[in-house]
Parts: C-alpha cells; sequence; structure tokens
C-alpha cells in the first residue's frame, strides 16, 4: 500500500506535534509546574498517530501513557492537555488529576486511561460488545503494552472479544522493557502476537517504528472488524527511549540497545520518506516546527492563565461523592 502524500504530511505534523508536546510536558515537570510522575513517550510516535489515523470518527478508543499522538489526532486540543499536565479547571478532568489518566472524552471517542495496566482491554471489549449488540458498525480500540500482555485481564479479554467475534482492535506496543523487566524475563516466546492463535483470532507482527507499516496493518485490522470479520491482536515492535518515568534514569537499559533504536527513529524515518517522495525540505521542515512552537506556546500560556479547580466542586462529576 502506497500512502498518499496527503496522508503522509498528516502524519508527519501530527508525529512532530506528538514528540513537541511530550518535551513540553517534561519541561514543564522540570519546572515543578506537573504535580506528580511524567510519562513519555518519545519513540511511540508512529503507533498512536497510526491507529489514531486508522479510526474512523464514530470509533472508540482507550489509549495509555505513552500514546499522546491518539488523543491528539481524535481531536484533544494541546491546550487541554496542557492544562490538564498543570491540573487546572481547563484540563479535560477538570483539575482531578494531573496526568494522563483523566484524559477521557467520550464526544471525541476517547476512554481515560486505566493506571493497572491493562484494564482498558476489558472496558474496551465490552465497548465493542455493545456496539455488536446494536448493531453500529464501529470500532474499538484497546492498547497494552508487552508488560501489560502478562496479565490475566489482557487474557480474558482478548478471548471474550474472540468468542463474540466483537469489532476490536488490540494494539500491544511492545517496547522491550516492563518497567525495568526485559521482555526475555518475561515470557519464554519471542513474539507476543504469536498468542493470538490460541484465542482463534489474527496476530500482525509490525516495525512500531514505522508509520507506514503500522498504517496498513491497524487500517486492515480495524476493516475486518467492521465488516464482521472480528478481533485482530497487533503487535508493534518498538523501543521506550526514556525511563518507565520521568524520574527513572534507565542504568538498566543496555546503553547499546538504545543506541540501536535511536537510529530507528520514527520521526526520523517518516522525514526521509517525504524527502524522498519529494513532500519536505528544510525550509518545509522548519517552518513546520516553527509553528508546532506558536502551537505549544499558545497553548501553554491558556494553560498556565487558567484557574485552578475550585474546592466545592471536589464532589462534582465523581461516582461516589
Amino acid at each position: 500500500m502506497e500512502l498518499s502524500a496527503e496522508l503522509l504530511t498528516r502524519a508527519h505534523y501530527w508525529m512532530r506535534l506528538t514528540r513537541a508536546l511530550d518535551e513540553r510536558g517534561a519541561f514543564l515537570h522540570k519546572q515543578s509546574k506537573i504535580i506528580g510522575g511524567y510519562f513519555s513517550q518519545i519513540g511511540h510516535e508512529a503507533i498512536s498517530v497510526a491507529a489514531g489515523l486508522a479510526l474512523g470518527p464514530d470509533d472508540v478508543a482507550a489509549p495509555m501513557h505513552r500514546d499522546l499522538g491518539t488523543y491528539l489526532v481524535r481531536g484533544l486540543h494541546p491546550r487541554r492537555i496542557l492544562a490538564q499536565f498543570l491540573g487546572r479547571a481547563t484540563g479535560v478532568s477538570h483539575g482531578r488529576d494531573a496526568n494522563l489518566h483523566g484524559m477521557g472524552d467520550l464526544s471525541l471517542g476517547l476512554i481515560g486511561f486505566i493506571s493497572h495496566l491493562p484494564a482498558s482491554t476489558g472496558v474496551i471489549a465490552g465497548v465493542a460488545h455493545a456496539f455488536k449488540l446494536k448493531g453500529e458498525p464501529r470500532v474499538a480500540m484497546a492498547f497494552f503494552g508487552d508488560g501489560g500482555a502478562s496479565q490475566g485481564l489482557a487474557h480474558e479479554a482478548l478471548n471474550w472479544a474472540s468468542v463474540f467475534q466483537l469489532p476490536m482492535v488490540v494494539i500491544c506496543e511492545n517496547n522491550q522493557y516492563a518497567y525495568s523487566t526485559p521482555l526475555a524475563r518475561q515470557m519464554r516466546i519471542e513474539h507476543i502476537a504469536d498468542r493470538a492463535a490460541g484465542y482463534g483470532m489474527p496476530g500482525v507482527i509490525v516495525d512500531g517504528n514505522d508509520f507506514c507499516a503500522v498504517y496498513e496493518a491497524v487500517t486492515q485490522a480495524v476493516e475486518r472488524a467492521r465488516a464482521g470479520g472480528g478481533p485482530t491482536l497487533i503487535e508493534c515492535k518498538t523501543m521506550r527511549m526514556r525511563g518507565h518515568a520521568i524520574h527513572d534514569n534507565m542504568a538498566y537499559v543496555p546503553k547499546e540497545l538504545l543506541e540501536t533504536w535511536a537510529r530507528r527513529d520514527p520521526i526520523a524515518r517518516i522525514e526521509a520518506l517525504l524527502r524522498e517522495r519529494g513532500l519536505l525540505d528544510d525550509a518545509g521542515l522548519a517552518a513546520l516546527l516553527e509553528r508546532i512552537d506558536r502551537e505549544l506556546d499558545e497553548a501553554q500560556a491558556y494553560a498556565e492563565a487558567s484557574p485552578y479547580p475550585d474546592p466545592s466542586e471536589v464532589t462534582q462529576g465523581v461516582y461516589a461523592p
């Protein structure tokens, strides 16, 4: 599949915005403006952006903490995301969280990230089952990591989705480490997608740093699910280029491994493709980066000018006040 110039150009923008927003968040954390931890998604841009672009407007996704691109592609504005990071009332959770946990917006087809991975897979299985029972041609998408693949709920959700042939796509972001535990200490198999055969569903392995490969695989899985073909498990092989969270110096990761994956940077690869096809040059890249800086400066100014939540409203919007 040769992707159109328009799609590649859009993907490049979203991937660059994703990384710049991630770096802006890390900078704000170092300034002590973000309360709590901060989770970088550098290295995951091709996965999160491709997955978001492959979905239709009425589909639903449950991204994780390294899927910032999916949130952006689905329509969550950087203003709201930075306000969320800063714990302001204009954030997605209205100041009840200063992280990605509360970034759900059903009007955008986004279900908030659940910290205990991979809890979102069970939720998405329920969403997909509702779509099937209602006869709606909609698809539900879940994400989890290689560590989450070892949790019982991932197996239950995948098995349920297969038994009932649900319109569901599950993306496993295999970034080699579950916190500090390398993949070889979690499982004896090389490919997590090999487990798909045990559930009776297709298992696909793709290079998670190649936007085109991820987009093609996810698009095919979404189309298959929408047509009634049931779920697909897609394993995207990538590398977590920062620590588990901002406090983690990754001393346990071999330097040579990081250097190898740095040479496969997803943004560098899509930019090489764009240049090869005559769709990008130095001037165009400089203009894009300047545009993104302006957008994030405006978003940060909005977030910092936003009020903190009113303590008298703390019980509003919760299930058990």
